[in-house]
This record gives C-alpha cells, structure tokens and sequence, in this order.
C-alpha cells in the first residue's frame, strides 16, 4: 500500500491527504484492531491508542468530562500553588497570543486534572465549556488519546488532529500539548492548546513548547537557591528561554534545574554538586556573580565547554529595572555585559561591528567598555 508522505514538522500528512490517512488508521488499528497503522500516524498516537484499547475503552462509547469533588480541587489546587504562580503571567501571554486563533490555552496537573485555562473559550459551545472547569479530568483514562494524556504519558510535546482522537466524541478537537518538568525533574503537569472545528496550525506546537519552558523556568527562578547559573554553548545568546538554569545552594549543591540544564550538563540530578559537574571549584561561580560581567567559561566533565552567566539570588531581587531582565531573571547590568562581551567577541574585537550589532554608537560601546571591570 503506498502511503502520503509524512510532514517532518509534525510527523502528519500532506493537507489533502490527512483526513484519509488517519482514516485509515483508524480503521486499521481501531476497528479492525490491527498491531500497527505505520506512516500513517505518528507513532506517539499509535501507543496511545492501544493504550486505551488495554484499558477497555471502545472509541464509538460516549465520553464523560467528569469533574472531581469541590473538596479534591480546592486539595488540588493548593498542592499545584508554585505551578499555578509560576505560569500566571505566562498563561496571560499566551492567551493574548491565540486570541483570534480559535484555540485556548489548558494547564493540568502531572494526572490531567484542570488547573488554569486562558484565551478565547466559547462558554456557549459544550465542547469547549466541558473541558475548561477547573477540576475537569482530562486524562488518557479519562478521555481517551488528547495531546492532554498523551503529553503526560509519552512525556514529550505532541500534536493531535481531529479523528486522531480515540473516542469518536472528540474528533472535533485539534490540539497540542507539551509536558511540565519541576526543578528536580518530575512531570509537574502539562500545557495544552485546543480547538474545536479548527484549522490545524502546526505552529502551535512550537508555541506550547516555547511556553512549557517559560513555566520551567520560573519554576525552578523561584526555587530556594543562592546562585542562578544560566548556560549556553559557546557563541549563543544568554538570558533566553533556551538557556539551560541550574540553582546551586550557599555549599554548592543543585537545588534544581530546568529541562535543558538535564539534556546538557551529564551527571545533573538535584543533590548533586558542582564540582562533580564542572572542571572548576563551585566557589569560582559564586567569585563570577560579583564582578560587573558575571559571564565565564566552565569545562563539563565531558571535556565541552559551555558559557555561563552567575546570578547571586539577592542580586535577582534586586534587580527588575527592566521587564525582559526581570523576566528571565537576569539583572539588567549582567545581561547588558554579557550581550557587548558576545557582540564583540562575534566581532573578533572590531567595536564598530560590535557596536553595529548591538544597535549603539561606538562612542556608547566605548563608554561601556571603559566601565567594564
């Protein structure tokens, strides 16, 4: 049988033929409960899928958005209070962001319960309404294959359209999800982008992805720490949300760290300490975070080197002068020297280029430069 070529962005078909590949397996996997419907799905669907079958679950049977007790969401909610403040903000953006998309945004917690929601919901359209009360169980279990459950349970960003879906009930929704680690590297919940008899906009993906990590790392910003690295691979910006953030308490030990610190830094685990992870002593880190560029380069055990930017936790409190700075939890002064030491080293020490770059006059650069210490 030949299959549509598979889009290597979201791992679905070309537009005119998505519908009929999911079809089809549908009615291979679902129907004639056949082991595998390859290439004509993303794999992560496929488990799910026979995930729901193990538990039972039949995909014509109705669905029930069953919502727990008042007592077990006021429990809930309390148990998620660092979750649900560290996303506040970033769940207003996002909302703004999707306001005429015709999706809307859902936090749950690491079992799929409503947490939050944000955007442009439709209180009058019952598929929307239904999913959107807080306290709503959007599980796997729950509801069958969503990016809800299935982001929790494959523990990666997904993307869901239409019949993908394994109850019949829910082939009008489109949506994606990505999963939320905490500072010690446990699934905390998962954030969702929904919408009901939508186009699909693969781009969302990013979007969720991008704002998962926004969660993280305020999460693990509001984590009890005395120094803040932010790292990066030689030649990269910092003070993004690409930044690896690895907390270290007074002695050195990691108090916590964000998705990326664990894809990069080999051996991190909350616990551990830095002179396990680095090839300098931890006290150079903290000697970094008192000088005006608190930027250096550490050695991995692995022999890689990385860029590092040093924040001392009082430092973050009394910084915010600038949005962008207190954001990402950079003071303004820190991130201003890392950006002009970067901009020249990119211009192997040519000020005019640098100063090009950065979108300053040399005369400031030179200013700035003779102020460094």
């Amino acid at each position: 049988m030949n299959h549509p070529t598979a889009n290597p962005l979201t791992g679905s078909h070309a537009p005119l033929a998505r519908a009929s590949a999911i079809a089809q397996a549908r009615q291979l996997v679902l129907l004639q409960r056949a082991p595998s419907a390859t290439g004509l799905t993303t794999p992560w669907v496929e488990r799910s899928w026979q995930r729901c079958l193990q538990l039972g679950l039949e995909p014509g049977q109705p669905v029930q958005f069953d919502i727990i007790s008042p007592h077990q969401r006021a429990q809930t909610q309390e148990a998620n209070q660092r979750l649900l403040q560290s996303a506040s903000k970033i769940m207003q953006g996002l909302g703004k962001a999707i306001a005429n998309t015709g999706y809307f945004a859902i936090l749950t917690n690491a079992q799929g319960i409503v947490l939050d929601t944000s955007g442009p919901i439709d209180q009058g359209d019952l598929r929307a309404s239904l999913i959107t009360r807080i306290g709503t169980d959007l599980s796997e279990r729950a509801i069958g294959t969503s990016a809800i459950g299935t982001a929790l349970a494959e523990q990666q960003a997904v993307w869901l359209h239409r019949g993908e879906h394994f109850f019949q009930d829910n082939t009008h929704y489109t949506c994606a999800g990505a999963p939320l680690f905490d500072p010690q590297g446990q699934c905390a919940g998962m954030l969702d982008l929904t919408g009901v008899d939508v186009p699909e906009r693969t781009e969302l993906k990013h979007l969720v992805m991008q704002s998962a990590a926004q969660i993280e790392n305020a999460l693990v910003l509001a984590t009890k720490h005395q120094l803040m690295l932010r790292l990066n691979w030689p030649g990269h910006g910092l003070g993004s949300t690409a930044d690896a953030l690895l907390g270290l308490d007074d002695n050195g030990f990691v108090s916590g760290a964000n998705s990326v610190a664990r894809q990069i830094v080999p051996g991190l685990a909350a616990g551990v300490h830095a002179n396990e992870l680095f090839g300098l002593p931890y006290q150079a880190l903290f000697d970094a975070a008192q000088r005006s560029d608190a930027t250096l380069d550490v050695a991995l055990r692995n022999g890689l080197r990385l860029r590092a930017l040093a924040t001392r936790r009082s430092q973050q409190a009394a910084s915010g002068v600038a949005a962008s700075s207190a954001a990402s939890g950079v003071p303004i002064r820190q991130m201003q020297a890392s950006m002009i030491r970067q901009a020249m080293e990119q211009a192997g020490g040519n000020v005019a280029e640098a100063a090009q770059a950065l979108g300053i006059s040399r005369a400031t650069l030179y200013r700035k430069l003779e102020h460094k210490d």
